[in-house]
């Protein structure tokens, strides 16, 4: 047989993950997850180009709900974190029958998280925005109604995050790509005619956006659904399984809860940083939203490159292949810093340009310029500090990854922020992030070390088991 090529309904031993060169497989992982990166990328600018031409309070009210959502984000990536650890490990193992029940709990949880936030956007804010805005009433009132959709219409993200990640856990990239392709280009398209009443619709702002980006979720998440059940034979979706299993959703959160806790961190930070900014004009608070999109087009397809590097160390961990998870360890960190380098020179060289997406104002280009300039320093050292989180979350060790992203962004960089701010002058506050980033970097190569120094014993363990066996 070729081990190259599986034939078509083999066994999951012959899973391309296994067998695949680890270049070649890495990049047929990552290379369609770094592209559905990059259009929800450019998707999540569009929203915020559209509504900058609103007024800069329409921006602001975006940029306030930026914590929110990206702790509905935080739960959602996470709990699929968990769930594609898990599956792709049990499919290594060998454990189809635990793969199937990671499936089935993981779509129940999936589905909880979307009622929770339901409940957090419809009851919880208005006073999420009067904590940040109360003396500017219209900040309020679009940034209230902008959530509450996003949020009290969550099932979708949260079941377009999961079906998603099924697709990515057994190598089906490509579909995986297609559904993100689907839901970005719907949300593109729809942005303008919701946000400014095209084709006979009501002209709704900031609400609009809002319900552009919900319906281009939903559509994705139905296709994901779809692509599961007629593509991805690796796993069986079972109504019956689709269940609170305690055993499973343990083992899921085990991973899942530090990923979460280290993106809800990040919206800790973003509401501190608010409120830090806030305090010398709410220009500063557009700043720092439009810097946040305009990074995305930076960061995602390092995330997808990491989330194409995760399934495939997964599984080979799972089957005791020491030299094919450190190959991919190597070529997938290479490949994030250099990503990096290519983000700093762009946000050193054109950052006006950059911030003239969002119709920025002479004052917010005088904020802005040096603000992408410092705050991108730190790029140089991020994308190895993603990827040795990853890795260690992958391989068991999910604590370093958490215990790294506390110390940033809670530890160092919102107390920097601080400290900065009371000399007044709002140009230092932007170097509390490359100061974070070198405590980031410190620990995380510290933590990668001695993941790899017992990821190394227990496979080398586990194979000299398996050929005694």
């Amino acid at each position: 047989m070729n081990d190259q090529t599986p034939a078509a309904g083999a066994a999951p031993q012959e899973n391309k993950m296994g067998v695949l060169p680890v270049g070649r497989l890495l990049a047929s992982m990552a290379i369609p997850m770094m592209i559905s990166m990059l259009v929800q990328a450019m998707y999540n600018v569009v929203d915020s180009v559209f509504v900058s031409r609103i007024s800069e309070n329409a921006l602001n009210a975006v940029s306030l709900a930026f914590p929110l959502q990206n702790l509905m984000i935080a739960v959602g990536a996470g709990t699929a974190v968990g769930i594609n650890a898990l599956l792709s490990r049990s499919l290594g193992e060998k454990r189809q029958d635990m793969a199937d029940r990671a499936a089935g709990a993981g779509i129940f949880l999936s589905l909880c998280n979307a009622v929770v936030f339901a409940c957090i956007g419809i009851f919880l804010s208005r006073a999420f925005f009067m904590a940040q805005a109360k003396s500017v009433p219209e900040i309020v009132e679009m940034g209230t109604a902008y959530t509450r959709i996003c949020l009290g219409l969550s099932v979708g993200l949260f079941s377009q995050f999961c079906f998603e990640r099924l697709l990515q856990s057994t190598g089906r990239t490509v579909l995986a790509m297609a559904t993100q392709l689907v839901g970005a280009l719907i949300n593109i398209v729809l942005d303008p005619v919701f946000i400014f009443g095209l084709f006979g619709m009501p002209r709704l702002e900031v609400a609009g956006a809002a319900v552009a980006t919900v319906l281009g979720q939903i559509v994705a998440a139905l296709l994901a659904i779809l692509l599961n059940l007629k593509k991805n034979p690796d796993i069986h979706i079972r109504p019956k399984l689709i269940r609170w299993d305690k055993t499973v959703a343990r083992e899921i959160y085990r991973v899942g809860v530090p990923s979460i806790v280290m993106q809800s961190i990040g919206s800790v930070m973003t509401f501190g940083m608010n409120k830090i900014l806030f305090v010398f004009t709410p220009t500063a608070t557009a700043v720092f939203g439009a810097y946040f999109k305009i990074q995305s087009f930076i960061f995602m397809p390092v995330f997808g490159l990491n989330n194409g590097m995760v399934p495939i160390i997964s599984y080979n961990y799972g089957a005791a292949r020491l030299e094919r998870v450190w190959k991919t360890v190597r070529l997938t960190i290479f490949t994030a810093v250099s990503i990096m380098c290519l983000g700093f020179l762009a946000f050193q060289t054109i950052p006006g340009l950059l911030l003239s997406l969002f119709d920025a104002s002479p004052e917010m280009t005088a904020i802005g310029v040096p603000a992408l300039r410092i705050i991108s320093i730190s790029f140089l050292l991020a994308g190895f500090c993603i990827i040795a989180g990853s890795v260690c979350q992958a391989v068991g060790n999910p604590l370093y990854s958490m215990v790294v992203s506390v110390c940033r962004q809670l530890v160092v960089l919102l107390p920097a922020a601080w400290l900065l701010s009371r000399t007044g002058r709002l140009e230092l506050v932007w170097w509390s992030f490359p100061i974070a980033e070198v405590a980031s970097v410190t620990l995380s190569a510290i933590f990668l070390r001695r993941t790899v120094r017992s990821a190394n014993a227990r496979m080398k363990g586990a194979s000299a088991r398996s050929k005694l066996l």
